[in-house]
């Protein structure tokens, strides 16, 4: 659709040509035997990156957060999620049906928790009761319009959930784009959690891909559970080479993004719309029926998605540019005027 403005998300991004070159001439082996080298060197690189021991290589983000949960709890165990988060809401059940654990909900402002009722969620022990064995929390938050959930929030959480025993798990997908909206290390985050993720095929532009890191011994276990899950692979450095690139040159550009999704909420609000001011590279806003905005808008050739009757959501990335984005104003400017 090369006429298209597509901001219904930032994982239809196609391939760069520097990504299809590497893809097509990286060296391959079979990862079931550890020996591919291409996906070795991106799991290091993972590692390095959000400063874990060992990181594994999986076909999806939502498989990386199933197998990360999976790894940690054990069946009749409670999960704490946040309402609107992706775990509970775009996964298919699998908490309960890969896991066996349930998830206990905790509604925030804009996916973020408030730690007190974090706290009020773990289950205190009594014989009837399950045990909490997990909180997550997602970062940045797809339903939350990108929003990023503050360091001394992460941190006040942290503390509740240890001092009750529990483990951290932190849905980090986006979690690059936080980094270079707040000037963060990923460390500066991923230091508080047993396990994160990070996808590749979102923001930074790899066509498949998400890794799990933590612990060695976790990340092993972890390795064994993707295979039960279908998702150990063969040669599948011809993938991960274009996870490689977009960690090499798709990071510091996200700062584009942030930019044009501000561009995108200015004009909106401009036009008297209630639009929700994005911290990342999502931006929601509110109309008086979605799908009639949505439907009117890809008449003229600008894409995005009705996530409620009233809701719509935009989301900038690197196949976006700011003429398309002007583009996209406009558009807006003749469906809402």
């Amino acid at each position: 659709m090369p006429d298209w403005i597509d901001l219904r998300s930032d994982t239809v991004t196609k391939p760069t040509p520097g990504m299809r070159r590497a893809m097509a001439e990286a060296e391959v082996g079979d990862d079931c035997y550890r020996e591919d080298p291409t996906v070795n060197r991106l799991e290091a690189m993972t590692a390095e990156l959000l400063g874990k021991q060992a990181a594994l290589y999986v076909p999806s983000g939502t498989m990386a957060n199933q197998v990360a949960v999976c790894a940690q709890t054990q069946p009749g165990q409670e999960v704490i999620v946040e309402a609107t988060s992706h775990i509970y809401n775009y996964e298919r059940g699998g908490l309960a049906a890969n896991s066996g654990v349930q998830a206990r909900t905790v509604l925030g402002e804009r996916g973020i928790p408030d730690p007190d009722d974090i706290a009020a969620a773990i289950r205190f022990p009594f014989s009837v009761h399950p045990k909490t064995a997990l909180v997550c929390l997602e970062i940045t938050s797809n339903r939350g319009g990108g929003s990023i959930c503050p360091m001394e929030t992460v941190r006040r959480i942290v503390e509740i959930a240890r001092a009750a025993g529990v483990r951290m798990h932190l849905d980090g997908a986006r979690l690059l784009n936080a980094c270079i909206a707040t000037g963060l290390k990923p460390p500066e985050y991923t230091q508080y959690f047993d396990s994160t993720t990070l996808c590749f095929s979102k923001g930074l532009g790899a066509p498949v891909g998400s890794a799990i890191a933590g612990e060695r011994d976790f990340i092993e276990r972890c390795r064994f559970l993707r295979g039960r899950l279908g998702g150990a692979m063969r040669q599948a450095g011809i993938i991960a080479a274009g996870a490689v690139y977009a960690l090499q040159h798709h990071v510091d550009r996200l700062a584009e993004d942030h930019l044009h999704a501000r561009l995108l909420a200015e004009a909106l609000a401009e036009m008297g719309v209630d639009v929700d001011p994005p911290e990342t590279n999502i931006v929601n806003f509110t109309v008086r029926e979605s799908k009639p905005v949505v439907d009117a808008l890809r008449e003229r050739g600008v894409l995005m998605g009705a996530i409620s009757p009233t809701r719509v959501r935009a989301v900038t990335h690197l196949d976006v540019s700011r003429a398309m984005i002007d583009r996209a104003i406009n558009a807006l400017r003749k469906v809402l005027g």
